[in-house]
């Protein structure tokens, strides 16, 4: 299992608890962003894509450092 996917089942688990919804929503929709990114850019058979959607991937870590 990569990285990305352990980390979003530990948020998911440690905000499974959280009443404010809107928060969690967007904590959760950011963590699962970082490693859909990352596949979509990988499946795009082009570097230049795949770095552009790492890109992508790294906005949405910046998300969840944020909000944590």
């Amino acid at each position: 299992m990569a990285k990305s996917t352990r980390f979003s089942c530990v948020v998911f688990k440690e905000f499974s608890s959280v009443k404010d919804f809107g928060y969690k929503y967007q904590i959760q929709n950011a963590v699962v962003s970082i490693s859909n990114n990352i596949a979509e850019g990988f499946d795009r058979m082009s570097d230049k894509e795949f770095v552009r959607f790492l890109y992508i991937s790294l906005g949405s870590c910046s998300e969840v450092k944020s909000m944590l």
